[in-house]
């Protein structure tokens, strides 16, 4: 079942936030999503883009780039929460897991996601797990237009230009960020360096890879070549590659 909505209107309640937040539910009972469905529509710039039993559309949607915010349940046939949770780690969507059972919330949030909701929700429990959605995705629009990306090393926070970043490569549990001047180790996830950073000027290729485009030397043989380093596109970002650049 897909239902594809517009844009909330009569709302009722104070949160405003000049960007609209997308958002999908997903859940395997038709009670939970109208529920879900109706907080957010009560909520200003809150914009419902999809309800669904489908685990797949949800996941087709997150990674078209269509959704800010995701509210989903754990136990559901075919793809479970969890097995999503793996699928859609990368895209940079907000999570909030909507849930009877208290037993995944650990497993939860080493995924890193925004809030885990227990059956049955508040209207005001809702309230804050949107609110915990908001700080994140307005932290990610400031850093945007900020013009820089804040990284966290071992020992000092160092704020670097847009401009002076080649790329960015994700080593395991650690980041470098090859910058015109040298290289840059941090903690952060690449998945967080994504969000952060403009669509128009950065764009991941690979599981491991995010490029700047205005660094780019050439592409040769299926990669990008910039500063000498050869940087392959993974399958799974070769189409938005594609789309992009009109590379094969």
């Amino acid at each position: 079942m897909k239902t594809t909505v517009g844009s909330p209107s009569n709302c009722k309640y104070n949160m405003e936030n000049k960007h609209p937040i997308r958002c999908i539910v997903v859940d395997d009972e038709h009670p939970a999503i109208r529920l879900l469905s109706s907080y957010i529509k009560k909520i200003p710039n809150m914009q419902l883009v999809l309800r669904t039993t489908e685990a797949t559309e949800a996941i087709q949607t997150i990674k078209n780039g269509m959704a800010d915010v995701v509210f989903m349940d754990i136990q559901m046939p075919k793809v479970t929460g969890m097995e999503m949770l793996e699928l859609i780690k990368d895209s940079g969507i907000m999570v909030v897991l909507t849930t009877a059972y208290s037993a995944y919330a650990v497993k939860g949030y080493e995924h890193d996601v925004v809030d885990y909701l227990l059956k049955p929700i508040t209207f005001d429990r809702f309230l804050l797990a949107v609110s915990k959605a908001k700080l994140r995705i307005e932290t990610k629009l400031a850093t945007r237009y900020n013009g820089h990306l804040t990284l966290k090393t071992a020992y000092k926070v160092m704020w670097v230009e847009f401009d002076a970043i080649l790329y960015i490569e994700g080593l395991g549990n650690y980041v470098i960020c090859h910058t015109t001047t040298g290289r840059i180790t941090t903690l952060e996830r690449l998945k967080h360096m994504e969000a952060a950073l403009p669509d128009s000027s950065f764009i991941r290729i690979h599981k491991s890879y995010i490029v700047n485009m205005k660094k780019i030397s050439y592409f040769e043989k299926g990669k990008f070549v910039i500063a000498g380093k050869h940087l392959p596109i993974g399958d799974t970002y070769r189409s938005k590659v594609k789309t992009k650049f009109g590379h094969r």
